[in-house]
């Protein structure tokens, strides 16, 4: 297939907000491909080509000179050709081969068809048509009801081979996907309940567990083999030998755990989130410590000096010993985790009670947690989903935001890049669908929380992202005397928490709603832009 088909497919399902429409025009272009092209193609549409990470940057893309084609003449082929050659691509002098290869590529492309690549290779396609969408117009695309090509690509944990397979053998080569140990699963997400009684009143009979401020992390072990995915599926088995060898110590021969990983200082208390995560970060986009090196002027990282201990703990059990679980109620997982993994589970009760459950927040909040997850006793694991049987229950609001804009500081904050501008994900983008995407609508606005160190990051990394500066012309580079000014909007790619004592109806902001006492607790470099949270989610915590 012509890689201008996709282009003007993609471009035609993000000229249009309506669901049916945006899954009508995917499956007709799915339709039709053949078992490789429908891997590739729903690759390249979800922005997630099937080789995985491409590791190229903005900067080299943004530089690389050609003169477009006039007319189309590219395949997927083609694409998936050149995205082979550039991760072979290493060593010394890799850097020019990589800006040949895109050279040859772009030459051969038209405008559009560059604009597409570009955004494809630095981890940016957004046109509202991601995970969600194109698995729904996978199963139009075939006659397979959208339950089992989810299912099936969940469980893959890749749904381009989901699409090959629905492409090659239909419904029953879909049926036949199961759990892999050792292949990463998408993770269960959560909702939201302001308390335990809502929570409670929404799940029935629930496990009330602490809610852990760590890194979330999946587990799996067959035989001596052991791999730790985090929850986007990157693989950080070498990061924590700690656990590996926990797994390896437990009385089994297969099996697959969900829990959290997260570092305790000498008090005995869990350490910052931030803290936790500079180890799992996979690309260096969490803020650590930093200082100059006084010879070369560069800013290096440091570790953190307090000493820390790394421990995991689980709250789910998916396979053990040949045998999936996810289909069975949670409280039968959960007597085979007590069984196999009892000394490592995290606190948990199981009730109906609101009072017992709110005592056990308190004490997780006492030991220094976040809260407590609320989770229906019944329910079986629904991989990728975010599920309403499990709840999260904080006292601390809290929201996972997009950074679409930041202003130069004054004051002491001048030179640093401060105020953050911040969207909430539309409300077009299912809650049932996290691997969707939509457009961002803006929320709020602050500068609380920022520490100089933040500042200091903020204003190394942000630039990469630039999208456009509202103010004197600025490159993204240049921060010399005088110092910039004005607004830097942003390409959404960075995710940060935010604790807010509520919300307010607003005509200031497009959503209509404004953020009250919104401050900056950490940037959340797991998790992906499909997980912001969403306009009604903010609606919810008006007063």
């Amino acid at each position: 297939m012509s890689l201008a088909l996709l282009v003007d497919t993609s471009a035609r399902v993000a000229a249009t907000s309506k669901r049916k429409e945006k899954v009508e025009a995917l499956a007709e272009l799915l339709a039709p491909l053949d078992p490789v092209d429908a891997e590739i193609a729903v690759g390249l549409l979800v922005g997630e080509p099937r080789q995985g990470r491409i590791g190229v940057g903005w900067s080299a893309v943004s530089k690389v000179h050609y003169s477009p084609a006039a007319s189309p003449s590219l395949l997927l082929a083609d694409v998936d050709r050149t995205i082979i050659e550039l991760q072979a691509t290493s060593g010394p002098g890799s850097v020019a081969r990589r800006a040949e290869q895109l050279t040859q590529l772009f030459s051969l492309a038209t405008e559009a068809e560059v604009d597409f690549l570009k955004r494809l290779f630095v981890g940016e396609v957004r046109q509202g048509a991601l995970g969600g969408l194109v698995s729904d117009a996978v199963a139009k695309a075939h006659g397979i009801p959208a339950t089992v090509v989810r299912r099936a690509a969940m469980l893959a944990g890749d749904l381009g081979h989901a699409a090959s397979v629905a492409a090659s053998s239909g419904r029953a080569g879909l049926e036949e996907i199961g759990l892999s140990v050792l292949t990463g699963v998408q993770p269960m997400l959560a909702s939201t309940s302001t308390d335990v009684a809502e929570a409670l009143e929404a799940t029935g009979e629930a496990s009330i567990e602490w809610k852990l401020d760590g890194a979330r992390i999946q587990v799996h072990r067959s035989g001596d083999d052991v791999r730790i995915f985090t929850r986007n599926l990157n693989d950080i088995t070498e990061r924590l030998p700690e656990t590996v060898a926990l797994v390896h110590s437990l009385p089994c021969t297969s099996i697959v755990l969900d829990g959290e990983a997260l570092f305790y200082g000498h008090d005995d208390r869990p350490v910052a989130f931030q803290e936790s995560m500079s180890k799992f970060s996979q690309d260096g986009r969490t803020p650590t410590s930093t200082q100059k090196n006084k010879e070369t002027g560069e800013t290096e990282q440091t570790e953190q000096s307090e000493q820390t201990e790394l421990r995991s703990a689980f709250f789910d059990i998916l396979h053990l010993d040949g045998r999936d679980l996810i289909d069975l109620p949670l409280g039968e997982r959960l007597a085979e985790l007590e069984r196999v993994a009892g000394p490592y589970r995290i606190p948990a009760i199981t009730t109906t009670d609101p009072d017992s459950g709110t005592a056990l927040l308190t004490e997780a909040l006492a030991q220094g947690h976040e809260g407590v997850m609320v989770k229906g006793i019944d329910a079986p694991y629904q991989a990728g989903r975010r599920g309403k049987s499990w709840r999260k229950v904080k006292p601390v609001h809290t929201l996972d935001l997009v950074v679409l804009a930041a202003e130069w500081g004054h004051g002491r904050r001048t030179g640093w890049l401060s105020n953050l501008h911040l969207g909430a994900r539309a409300d077009n983008a299912s809650e049932d669908s996290p691997g969707e995407s939509a457009e961002f609508v803006m929320v709020g606005k602050t500068f609380k929380g920022l520490t100089d160190e933040l500042l200091r990051w903020q204003t190394d990394n942000f630039p990469a992202y630039l999208e456009r500066h509202e103010g004197p012309e600025w490159d993204g580079q240049d921060t010399s005397d005088p110092p910039p000014y004005g607004t830097v909007f942003l390409r959404p790619h960075f995710i940060v928490e935010i604790a807010l004592d509520g919300a307010q109806s607003s005509t200031k902001y497009p959503g209509g709603v404004a953020l009250r006492f919104a401050r900056v607790r950490s940037y959340r470099t797991d998790k992906t832009l499909d997980e912001v949270d969403s306009v009604s989610a903010v609606r919810a915590l008006l007063h």
